[in-house]
């Protein structure tokens, strides 16, 4: 059926929206979307600059310009790729409507007087206040507005969908894939063809299957065939003091599949996904300088982070790249202490030793990494468009590591639903060379384990 005119929904988009996601305008199908000027006002204030809400802004104004330059009647809407059209509202006579206790000068106000404006003129039409701003939709729904978060950068509809990384069998669902399995004994250890029961939660490739029973034996899905039947591997056990990397082994069953995929030359990616003190950052490190100073496959091992504060920020730094971020390389420190024990000598004087660099993203665009070992920490903290960043700067012989918990998201308007960890996580489950495993457990002591449960 075509879709008449008083279907189509207005959006009144907030200055926030078009900074978290400069092409957003082409995310609105069908419908209206309706830009206040006091929106490039307030674009304008921050269109200088090298950060990357600067940039943003610029890149805003770019498709601003695209979508305008060719439409001779603005006040007549430009055409949006959707179908719908963009309109600029310079109506300040909106002012008016809004309540004495509302200040008319602030720009979130004016954005919600335009849109109060908009419902009074459009009754057979649905207005929507579009703002990634909590409190400026709460304010607005107490005046009687619909409001949304933009909703188009969510990598997920329900944080249920993001892999773990592995699937708990229980004796039933193993029954009956055991009924029919082909077992087979080669170079990569015991092998099994199973097919998987229709309607089931099949693994990934490199995922993993964790078999019901007291010890948990857990396969790896290293292929799935034309035929749809699976290929599993027995997984290699790294949770025996004999085959611990730099001295560390796998402490739980999720530690084991996480060192499984790190020590995998064939993969590019890892994701690891876990509370406070499930080892991600330890495990990173340990697999990374056997394999860079042991076994040759990588030139160099490369950490950066997100520098966003978790409290108070203590402002500016003095000194070099390196020397500003080392303050915020606590935990890399913390766990080359335990790797390298005495021969520590501090994170300065250990990176060159061991071939290791801390790097800023700023300095990301444009770089090249080749034969690396680049672990990202604190990606949870990363927008969808950094990791893009850093994920295509990944070249030949190279691997990258991303690490986060989603319950430590430090970053204004980003969420467990938006994040660049999620989106890394989500958009390659299903890629033949990444990986991923969620880290349930903490193993850095009883109490931040207790600590994690209940706080």
């Amino acid at each position: 059926m075509e879709e008449t005119s008083n279907q189509r929904k207005i959006y009144v988009i907030d200055t926030n929206v078009l900074i978290h996601d400069p092409h957003s305008l082409s995310r609105f199908d069908e419908h209206d979307v309706v830009l206040p000027i006091v929106v490039l006002e307030e674009m304008d204030k921050v269109k200088r600059g090298f950060e990357d809400l600067a940039r943003n802004v610029r890149e805003a104004s770019r498709q601003l310009e695209l979508i305008s330059e060719g439409c001779t009647d603005l006040s007549k809407g430009c055409p949006l790729p959707g179908g719908g059209s963009l309109f600029f509202e310079l109506n300040h006579r909106a002012l008016e409507i809004l309540p004495e206790s509302l200040a008319k000068g602030t720009g979130d106000n004016r954005i919600i007087a335009v849109t109060m404006s908009l419902q009074q003129e459009n009754k057979d039409r649905q207005v929507i206040l579009v703002s990634k701003d909590i409190n400026m939709r709460i304010k607005a729904r107490a005046l009687g507005l619909v409001t949304e978060d933009y909703r188009s950068d969510k990598v997920l509809d329900d944080m249920d969908v993001l892999p773990l990384g592995y699937i708990e069998l229980d004796e039933q669902t193993w029954g009956l894939i055991a009924d029919d399995m082909e077992v087979s004994n080669g170079p990569q250890g015991t092998h099994y063809l199973v097919s998987w029961p229709e309607g089931g939660l099949a693994p990934f490739i490199n995922g993993f299957v964790v078999l019901p029973g007291e010890k948990g034996k857990v396969l790896r899905c290293t292929a799935v065939g034309e035929d749809g039947r699976i290929h599993l591997h027995d997984v290699h056990s790294f949770r025996t003091e004999r085959n611990a990397i730099w001295g560390i082994q796998a402490k739980n069953s999720e530690q084991n599949m996480a060192m499984n995929l790190l020590m995998d030359p064939d993969i590019d990616m890892v994701t690891l996904l876990g509370k406070a003190g499930s080892g991600k950052t330890l495990l990173a490190l340990a697999c990374g300088l056997h394999q860079t100073l042991d076994l040759n496959i990588y030139d160099r091992i490369i950490v950066t982070r997100a520098t966003v504060p978790m409290g108070q920020d203590i402002g500016f730094l003095p000194g070099t790249e390196k020397e500003k971020l080392e303050p915020w390389m606590g935990a890399v420190s913390d766990n080359l202490s335990l790797l390298l024990g005495d021969d520590f000598q501090g994170l300065g004087n250990s990176l060159s030793q061991y071939k290791m660099e801390i790097s800023s993203l700023s300095f990301a665009r444009g770089r090249t990494y080749m034969r690396t070992w680049l672990i990202v920490d604190e990606a949870q903290n990363l927008s969808p468009h950094q990791m893009k960043t850093l994920v295509t700067r990944i070249g030949e012989g190279s691997k990258i590591i991303i690490l986060g918990n989603n319950a430590q998201i430090d970053t204004p308007y980003l969420t467990a639903y938006t994040n660049g960890l999620s989106m890394a996580a989500a958009r390659f489950a299903t890629w033949a060379y990444a990986g991923h495993v969620t880290l349930r457990a903490s193993e850095r002591s009883r109490l931040a384990a207790y600590a994690a449960e209940v706080m």
